[in-house]
């Protein structure tokens, strides 16, 4: 029995949509169907996520509401008038929107429930289509199958409790399709999930039913060894471990989210990333554990931007008692999560995603209470900086692995500002200059996989 879930460019228009419907046609094995909301038609098109966003800001700063609204529906409409299907729905998506825009007074709750609009339109939609079609399928909202999810707004966390509801719906005879991106809370609020929500709602799913396997559809066949779109013509792969997608994907693969591996690899559901337009490719395989390739010690390399690195120096640090903790707690009261944290005997760095000091002010008052908690000798401010990693099981066991990165990225005069490798070994982190990226990926894909293509 498998679980698949459904990306935005595998149901942006009409004709996608009767591509999943042929899909699941010829697939008596999927019985639950997670979808995602509209995604982008074409280059110049908008998300119907960010068409909700938008809804809700016209709300909050102007009160004029009906043009925004109109644009959510009137993509709704435009799906439902090529599958043929009634007006109907539309009317009651209108009746709902309205609900919302006129009820829910807290704009956090407001925006969590409209962004949820998305997913849970496309599965009402979807559902009609498949009845039309002849197929034994019904919609299921998230609280009826039962995530039941913890009550901050845009950052649900599930709760325990959810799985043992979800399996009571693992003998269901009918096809259910099931809005991805959000539950609800055990007060009734309707909480959306922070990053790569439909994706974990999938893992979700196919966990709490006990799904021999999980196919997430999108519209690439494979994940590769590098973006496609710096690297012509990757490696693909067909199999990756746990482990091995969750630092890619921490790092930039946007493929497949890393939150939505937790609920799967716990206990041990294979993953199967597919492409929606070409479903006679079997695609890759996510697994506990892989037949290792000698020639291959590494499996993907990736980066990811948009970091800042405050270094700290002290004389004799490394002797003064308790200085970690204390410096760590600084950026706790700030609400600032950590990335990284290389050290020497004198120094200390932390790495963090530079999002989080964008608010006005942030980083002179952190900056300043290092200052007055920690007395260092100086203290050091990098930004616009990404960090390249390279991940694979075999990396730990081959001799100069390190050596071929630190001189693929010297071949190409790129300045290494840090170097981190985790206690498992499978993965390195190279910090660098944003400006830098594309070449760094390039020239360690060259070092790692060139020899595939000669």
């Amino acid at each position: 029995m498998k679980v698949a879930k459904f990306g935005g460019s595998s149901l942006s228009n009409a004709t996608q949509i009767q591509k999943v419907a042929n899909i699941i046609q010829n697939d008596p094995e999927i019985q639950f169907v997670i979808v995602s909301a509209p995604g982008k038609r074409d280059d110049k098109d908008t998300k119907v996520t960010d068409l909700l966003i938008h809804l809700f800001d016209e709300k909050v700063h102007s009160g004029s509401i009906e043009r925004a609204k109109q644009m959510v529906l009137d993509r709704y409409s435009s799906i439902a008038d090529e599958l043929s299907l009634s007006k109907e729905i539309i009317t009651h998506f209108d009746h709902v929107l309205t609900e919302y825009l006129s009820s829910i007074t807290d704009p956090l709750r407001l925006l969590d429930a409209l962004k949820a609009c998305g997913e849970d339109f496309n599965a009402q939609l979807i559902s009609e289509y498949f009845q039309s079609l002849g197929l034994d399928a019904r919609y299921i909202s998230p609280d009826e199958l039962g995530i039941i999810v913890s009550d901050e707004p845009s950052n649900a966390h599930l709760l325990p409790e959810s799985y043992d509801k979800i399996a009571e719906f693992k003998d269901d005879k009918q096809i259910l399709i099931i809005p991805g991106f959000f539950g609800y809370s055990p007060n009734g609020n309707i909480v959306t999930f922070p990053r790569g929500g439909s994706d974990i709602t999938g893992a979700i799913v196919a966990r709490g039913v006990e799904a021999d396997i999980y196919e997430n559809f999108t519209d690439q066949s494979y994940i590769y060894a590098a973006h496609p779109g710096i690297v012509r013509k990757p490696y693909a792969i067909k199999e990756i471990t746990y482990r091995e997608m969750r630092e890619l994907a921490y790092s930039g693969f946007g493929i497949f989210h890393d939150e939505a591996l937790e609920p799967l690899y716990q206990v041990d559901i294979p993953v199967m990333v597919r492409n929606t337009n070409h479903p006679e490719i079997a695609g890759t395989k996510i697994v506990a554990q892989r037949e290792i390739n000698p020639n291959l010690p590494a499996i993907g390399i990736s980066c990811d931007e948009g970091f800042t690195a405050i270094s700290i120096n002290k004389y004799l640090l490394n002797r003064q008692l308790g200085f970690t903790r204390k410096l760590l707690q600084i950026f706790e009261d700030y609400h600032i999560s950590i990335e990284h944290i290389p050290t020497g005997i004198d120094d200390i760095s932390v790495v963090v995603r530079s999002h989080q000091l964008a608010a006005p002010g942030t980083l002179d008052t952190l900056l300043k209470d290092i200052e007055e908690q920690l007395d260092p000798d100086f203290i050091n401010v990098e930004t616009d900086l990404a960090i390249v990693v390279i991940v694979g099981e075999e990396m730990a066991e081959v001799v100069g692995t390190a050596n071929k990165a630190t001189r693929a990225l010297a071949s190409q005069e790129i300045n290494i500002l840090m170097i981190n490798q985790g206690a498992s070994e499978i993965s390195m982190f190279y910090t660098i200059s944003m400006d830098d990226k594309d070449n760094a990926i390039r020239a360690l894909y060259h070092e790692f996989f060139g020899h595939l293509h000669f």
